[in-house]
């Protein structure tokens, strides 16, 4: 073939092409996993050079991620010095590794919270200039890569909510099924152990086994959904009571027209609350609430959310309530109006104070005489020459701006009072003889506050939360995905939807979501007022009635403010919320 016509020695067949382009694809990878060896560990800084063999397996890197070397470029200067670890193994540029320091310190200080916050990974982690970059994308520290996949704390609990919620919606990837339909001896035995205040320990292998199958988890749940109620009316629903004149207009109240019937269900009102509060002072009932038609008092014991005596909030008030809590003498405080006036202090000196005479909104700071104020408010005018052209303000308007200050607070949540101590006892009697705390007119005539308790008082009914159980199918991308569901209606308090989730997560296997509806006049009652009480001593909690885990969570200060929960999300066994 050599004296062929026409023949070329460059010639090459299709095959032996492939063959060739094959090679040098297998050499590249060769090449291009250069690195250097040291004489120990404690070498920090190494020369480069080739290695026969890659120093990874090579199964596990692809041509796509192998750059091509510049033919064009001198061997010689494009070296870039590697920094050898403690373990041997091999990290980028000196460059590199201060700014992997800086990002580990921003990741570590970011993931400080308790929240879901995206880490790096190592597709997002900061990437120099060409010329600073190991050949190999493989070769990093071990260290690298673990900063690069820290994950943030995991919250083990959410936020304590001491609002009164109306309905809760639970969805889970697994079947929530076995919540409903319980049989009568499940059902029998989760009443008993409520009315006993007994609570059995959870069976540890419930993550794997089918709760459908798990007696005890069923009871348990049973003992999660009871709560106690006075009034207990069959044909109405006596929760919520603030706006909900709907709820009971065109149904039957006999005592609406008969007074006798009307004192006999508020002695049997005064007696219950009596009792409550007998309960609460004995450390035997942890909490309780007292809905009106127009306003939510919460009593809480002695040891719970940072406090070491007894609590009520009220909330909303107006200023007649206000001054009618006084002449009772009822001390009290305002919380929120207490944090706006220490806020603005701080952003006014008292030499501003002075020259303008600004009111402030507290009903306690507004008391001024009023020919002082003229004196000092208006000595501007004489200075000018103009005092008998401007018309002055007299006593009255003066104090008409007070009580407006006063007044403009009612109705709202800054209207909030908080009574600690003893002063809580004159409040029951307050409560049980203000006469503005039934409702003289409307569809509520005549019927007394509803009062809601996790345990059992005088005069009171046990009933049971309802829950009803629905499995859909989602599309998820191509798919469709089954989604169980769980809704939950009815007067729902903190310790019940604490006991809740904290089944759900065993039962659920750590992941489900929540959405909580809240009764909007209770949000208030989340405002922390540690603050203006006593330090939390040694309680027992034995006596609340409570599970140990539920007394645990409402004996912290709550952290929400003004806000309450709104959804509640578990992954892994990781609670994440929004407010």
């Amino acid at each position: 073939m050599a004296q062929e016509t026409g023949y070329s020695p460059s010639f090459k067949r299709p095959a032996e092409i492939i063959r060739l382009r094959r090679k040098r694809a297998r050499s590249t990878v060769l090449s291009s996993s250069e690195v250097v060896l040291s004489s120990g560990p404690s070498s920090s800084l190494c020369g480069r050079i080739s290695s026969p063999e890659p120093l990874l397996n090579e199964q596990s890197c692809s041509r796509n991620d192998v750059k091509r070397r510049n033919p064009f470029a001198n061997r010689e200067n494009t070296s870039v010095p590697v920094v050898c670890d403690e373990d041997g193994g091999y990290v980028q540029t000196r460059k590199k590794v201060k700014q992997e320091k800086e990002a580990e310190e921003k990741t570590s200080a970011a993931v400080s919270g308790c929240s879901t916050q995206k880490c790096l990974s190592e597709d997002d982690s900061l990437s120099g200039p060409e010329d600073e970059q190991v050949l190999s994308p493989l070769l990093k520290s071990p260290r690298t890569i673990a900063s690069s996949s820290i994950a943030p704390p995991s919250c083990t609990r959410y936020p304590t909510d001491w609002s009164l919620k109306t309905r809760l919606l639970f969805t889970s990837p697994h079947s929530l099924s076995w919540a409903e339909q319980p049989k009568a001896q499940e059902e029998a035995l989760g009443l008993s152990r409520s009315c006993r205040a007994q609570f059995s320990s959870l069976p540890q292998h419930a993550q794997w086994q089918d709760p459908q199958f798990c007696s005890e988890l069923r009871c348990a749940f049973q003992q999660c959904l009871v709560y106690w109620q006075h009034p207990s009316l069959p044909w109405l629903s006596l929760f919520p009571r603030i706006n909900a004149e709907r709820n009971f207009s065109g149904r039957s109240s006999p005592w609406a027209h008969d007074a006798a019937l009307q004192q006999s269900l508020m002695r049997d009102w005064s007696i219950s609350l009596s009792s409550l509060y007998s309960l609460l002072k004995s450390g035997l009932c942890p909490y309780f609430y007292v809905c009106s038609y127009q306003l939510t008092v919460l009593f809480r014991a002695a040891g719970l959310s940072g406090s070491g005596c007894i609590t009520a909030l009220v909330s909303p008030t107006t200023r007649g309530l206000r001054e009618a809590m006084k002449s009772e003498g009822i001390e009290f405080s305002l919380p929120l109006v207490e944090d706006r006036r220490k806020s603005s202090k701080q952003h006014h000196s008292e030499e501003e104070e002075d020259q303008t005479g600004s009111l402030t909104e507290d009903e306690d700071s507004l008391s001024c005489d009023g020919d002082e104020h003229k004196d000092d408010s208006f000595s501007w005018l004489k200075e000018m020459g103009i005092q008998d052209k401007i018309r002055k303000p007299d006593g009255i308007n003066l104090q008409l701006h007070k009580d407006a200050a006063a007044v403009s607070l009612d109705h709202k949540p800054e209207s909030v009072v908080c009574v600690e101590g003893s002063h809580t006892f004159n409040l029951i009697n307050f409560l049980i003889n203000c006469k503005s705390l039934v409702a003289a007119a409307g569809s509520q005539t005549g019927l007394p506050p509803t009062l809601l308790a996790p345990t059992p008082f005088r005069g009171a009914t046990a009933n049971v939360l309802k829950g009803s159980s629905v499995n859909v199918k989602t599309r998820a991308g191509s798919t469709y995905q089954n989604i169980s569901s769980l809704e939950i209606t009815g007067p729902i308090l903190p310790s019940s939807l604490h006991a809740i989730t904290r089944l759900l997560q065993l039962t659920q296997k750590g992941t489900f979501s929540a959405a909580l509806y809240t009764h909007a006049p209770s949000a208030i009652m989340n405002v922390n007022t540690s603050k203006l009480q006593h330090s939390s001593g040694s309680v027992d909690p034995a006596g609340f009635g409570l599970p140990p885990a539920s007394f645990q969570h409402l004996e912290q200060p709550s952290s929400l403010g003004k806000a309450a929960l709104t959804h509640i999300y578990m992954r892994d066994s990781s609670y994440t919320w929004k407010s």
